[in-house]
């Protein structure tokens, strides 16, 4: 565990399980090509906790809709966490989303159990092999047969498990996540992808920025201004994951002829609350497309302790106080938005390396 030397350490423990995902992203929003903004979360994603919490309602036919498409497109993607979720609640209002749940659960276990069963056949049959001649390729097939029959049962045993794990409730960008957001009087938990896809641009767009899950606070009156003091929301998460290039981290410049790498660090909150953090959200149509409603965290700069570790970003956690107000921005200017993301919640974040 690593400390930012003039503030105080937490004694609360980090997740100690380890998880790499590093990947290079094009922002849309003028800052080019960056291979250290990989933003990820731990998220609340319990809906009835959701629902206490920010006094919200859930939008059960949005959960719906997106269940059953999931049951014939693999593009949509939840953290198992919101199924578990889901299927423990005693709500008639969430027997439909329930069923599809279950539904999809038996896809995926009958493709996991045909695939278990050519692996197991694949690792015999190199183990056959080599009892009689040691050649290469049938000590790969036992190496990767072996690795792939682990994980399968892993993920069968994950698949009809009730519990919830912290590696559960982890997003990524093009995840569906439950978000917080206004409409009109009301304040609905609605499904929305971590990728925002901005009105009036095409689907493709995706594909060719595919960064836009990061909403810089320095371009919302920018490139963020369709969305910007009109559809705002929040996500509740517990820490968070972030990309740093080694060297910056090690506090060195590059060797000659090395390459940059990166290293994941995981940034916990040491208040040991839950963080509320700014969104903005976009409801995309697109003639002849399915529409899409997608969202964005809100960055800022980074308290002393992140910017220490070499990372730039920082998602900004909104005080209890202020949610209200900034899910319903029609109702206050732009001057007081910016007031609500500066006075905002600065926990210390310790960090450690995920991977």
């Amino acid at each position: 565990m690593y400390s930012y030397r003039g503030r105080p350490r937490s004694r609360k423990p980090l997740m100690h399980r380890k998880i790499f995902w590093a990947v290079s992203v094009r922002r849309a929003d003028g800052g080019g090509l960056n291979t250290t903004m990989c933003f990820s979360a731990l998220v609340r994603q319990d809906l009835q906790w959701l629902v206490k919490r920010y006094g919200a309602e859930i939008a059960w036919e949005m959960f719906e809709e997106l269940f059953r498409k999931r049951l014939d497109d693999p593009d949509i993607q939840f953290s198992r966490a919101l199924d578990v979720y889901i299927l423990r609640m005693q709500d008639e209002r969430a027997r439909l989303s329930q069923t599809y749940i279950e539904r999809y659960r038996a896809q995926q276990a009958h493709v996991w159990q045909q695939e278990l069963f050519k692996q197991r056949k694949r690792l015999m049959d190199a183990q056959r092999k080599l009892q009689t001649r040691e050649t290469k390729a049938a000590r790969n097939d036992e190496r990767v047969a072996t690795g792939k029959v682990t994980a399968l049962t892993e993920k069968l045993t994950g698949l009809r498990s009730e519990a919830v794990e912290p590696i559960d409730t982890r997003i990524f960008p093009k995840k569906y996540v439950p978000v917080i957001a206004g409409e009109g009087d009301r304040v609905l938990i609605r499904p929305m992808r971590y990728l925002c896809r901005l009105p009036g641009k095409p689907s493709s767009y995706d594909q060719k920025f595919d960064g836009t899950y990061n909403a810089r606070r320095d371009n919302l009156n920018g490139f963020w201004s369709s969305l910007y003091g009109q559809h705002h929301g929040i996500i509740a998460i517990d820490s968070f994951f972030e990309n740093v290039p080694r060297h910056l981290y090690e506090k060195r410049e590059l060797a000659a002829g090395e390459r940059a790498t990166n290293v994941v660090l995981h940034f916990n909150p040491n208040s040991g609350e839950p963080m509320t953090v700014a969104c903005l959200w976009s409801h995309w149509t697109g003639e002849g497309e399915p529409e899409l409603d997608s969202f964005a965290a809100v960055t800022d700069e980074p308290p002393p302790e992140v910017l220490a570790t070499g990372h730039t970003r920082c998602v900004i956690s909104l005080k209890e106080e202020n949610v209200r107000e900034w899910l319903a921005p029609a109702r206050v200017g732009k001057g007081r938005l910016e007031e609500i993301l500066s006075d905002r919640q600065v926990p210390f974040y310790e960090h450690q390396i995920a991977a």
